[in-house]
């Protein structure tokens, strides 16, 4: 039924947002030179690799540090507010379409982060989801065994009625922004 519902929802939103794509794909060439897209290697179900995609938010320089902090230098004018209102994020719709993805369940990892931090089994057996329990909770203020704790409790309460208020907090998460939205966690 889930899958079901995320052919839906992803078939619709890739036609809803191909001119805001179009757009998008245009004002990421006009502001830096490199690829519209940023595709990176990440851990689905049962630890199986595949290919994210993302808006291109930063430079495209080689880089040594593997984490993007706050006011990076190497963020471009337009990523930061690609980032903000998560436009960057949208592309992962066609990992939705394609099935490596679902509209919820808890965030990609790349492998380094999930050997790094010994996460939990529970965050392998599900699909990694557009948005997550963790991204709605303060995901930019918590540490990774933190964000680790909500894919577990996601696991174990997964319902119709919280992925529904996952995708509604998503939303006010969007338009007011994680620091002034998320100041305590939803559980």
């Amino acid at each position: 039924m889930k899958r079901l519902v995320d052919i839906i929802i992803s078939s619709f939103a890739l036609i809803i947002l191909f001119f805001p794509f179009l757009i998008t794909s245009l004002l990421i060439m006009i502001d830096s030179e490199g690829p519209v897209f940023f595709m990176q290697e990440r851990l689905g179900i049962g630890k199986k690799k595949f290919k994210v995609f993302k808006f291109r938010t930063m430079t495209h320089k080689d880089r040594t540090i593997k984490q993007v902090f706050k006011n990076d230098p190497e963020v471009t004018k337009l990523g930061k507010y690609l980032r903000r209102f998560k436009i960057d994020e949208l592309p992962q719709i066609i990992n939705v379409f394609k099935g490596d993805m679902s509209i919820v369940g808890p965030r990609p990892c790349v492998e380094f982060v999930a050997e790094k931090y010994s996460l939990c089994k529970e965050r392998f057996m599900d699909k990694p989801g557009l948005s997550s329990l963790a991204g709605v909770s303060g995901s930019i203020f918590l540490n990774w065994e933190e964000k680790d704790y909500y894919d577990k409790y996601y696991y174990y309460n997964k319902s119709i009625f919280l992925d529904f208020k996952i995708i509604i907090l998503t939303f006010l998460v969007v338009i007011f922004g994680e620091e002034k939205f998320l100041k305590k966690p939803i559980i």
